[in-house]
């Protein structure tokens, strides 16, 4: 994927220190295609703990700050400071952190949800109208290249006229309340932290992402039931949630954290008048297609069948999977791509396929319609 070798994009990291998983990811995923060197971090507030966290990485401890804020000032005044920033904090600080790194002039590679609420995410992408900097939301799984597969056959017609979209996300790691003890269990059970939405923040907006992405299509009416079925809890731990298309096509969406037996089952059945398209990111080099009337076809990554953007982001022969890591990998490379295409006063090119500023402003307007609709036992509400 990398084509001619380039000298790796200086990068720094907000959170993600000791005790973190997804920091460990973006660590991954950043490294896998060599585009990247980690020079900087605010691992965590505590600035004994950053220092660790730092030199855990090879980090030199002038370059480990405790205070984020801090980082965007000091690494935009020096001649070798960090080009781009990860933001792997809970859900409150994406934001706060993202502000100070743009106004550096720093690029941002932010986890998902773009905010806590809808009008923060509004306001914030009004505030940065005229940022000279680029912002990519990590929804990774749009880097799978049976994902990129499914979506290049919508847009050239296998399935038809789009008519419905089922899509889900199951868990069950939160089946009983939560213990205080883990980390990543009680930031999301904290709604001052995860914001009003639980599993709908957390994995429904990957639910819906990754529905928009596949069929091209947006939502515009919701009709929402979300519950927290674990006694005590603040936030929703089950979410369903029915969707009407701006082309007239309907939509289910599922997402649960409260359901035994399911690890990380993301899902999408993709049905037109044509035939229907099947994936499970469990079994993530795999898509079915079924045309209308003929039999089930299986189509597989670095297989017979794959297309030009699955192939465009297959790193080994079929055969050998790929997954999870690999994904987000994709969408940091093609990351690096939009920064150096910036730094060279050009557009990034639009088949890196990036989730934009935009696209999380919709997902955090799309969340707000579903809040609403639950509140008002599943009314209809516009996004």
């Amino acid at each position: 994927m990398n084509g001619s070798y380039k000298p790796p994009i200086r990068w720094g990291m907000v959170g993600g220190g000791e005790g973190a998983f997804i920091g460990g990811v973006h660590r991954i995923a950043a490294r896998l295609d060599g585009e990247y060197n980690l020079i900087a971090g605010a691992f965590s507030s505590d600035a004994e703990r950053s220092k660790r966290s730092a030199a855990t990485l090879g980090i030199s401890s002038d370059r480990s700050y405790a205070d984020y804020k801090d980082m965007a000032l000091a690494e935009a005044a020096r001649s070798d400071g960090v080009e781009v920033v990860s933001i792997v904090t809970p859900n409150h600080m994406h934001l706060p952190v993202a502000r100070a790194f743009l106004q550096a002039g720093i690029h941002v590679i932010c986890d998902k949800p773009l905010a806590t609420s809808a009008q923060e995410a509004r306001d914030f992408l009004a505030e940065q109208a005229q940022a000279n900097a680029l912002f990519i939301l990590t929804h990774n799984y749009t880097g799978t290249p049976m994902v990129r597969q499914a979506r290049q056959m919508v847009a050239e017609g296998a399935i038809g006229t789009l008519r419905h979209v089922q899509v889900e996300y199951a868990q069950d790691w939160l089946t009983e309340p939560t213990d205080e003890s883990n980390k990543q269990a009680a930031w999301r059970a904290d709604p001052s932290k995860s914001g009003a939405a639980g599993s709908m923040g957390d994995i429904g907006t990957h639910a819906y992402q990754l529905a928009c992405f596949i069929t091209g299509q947006r939502a515009t009416q919701v009709a929402a039931d979300l519950t927290a079925f674990v006694p005590g809890r603040k936030v929703d731990d089950n979410a369903a949630v029915l969707m009407r298309y701006e082309n007239g096509a309907k939509g289910m969406l599922w997402a649960s954290q409260v359901a035994p037996g399911n690890e990380n089952a993301l899902s999408i059945r993709v049905y037109g008048d044509k035939g229907g398209l099947e994936w499970h990111q469990e079994n993530p080099n795999r898509l079915w297609f079924t045309p209308f009337g003929k039999p089930k076809q299986l189509r597989t990554r670095g297989g017979a069948g794959a297309n030009e953007a699955a192939n465009a982001v297959t790193r080994i022969p079929g055969g050998h999977p790929e997954g999870y890591l690999e994904a987000f990998a994709t969408i940091y490379t093609s990351a690096a791509s939009a920064i150096r295409a910036h730094k060279s006063g050009l557009e990034p090119a639009p088949d890196l396929l990036l989730t934009t500023l935009e696209d999380g402003v919709h997902g955090m307007s799309f969340v707000d319609a579903v809040l609403r609709s639950s509140a008002g036992n599943a009314v209809w509400e516009a996004i």
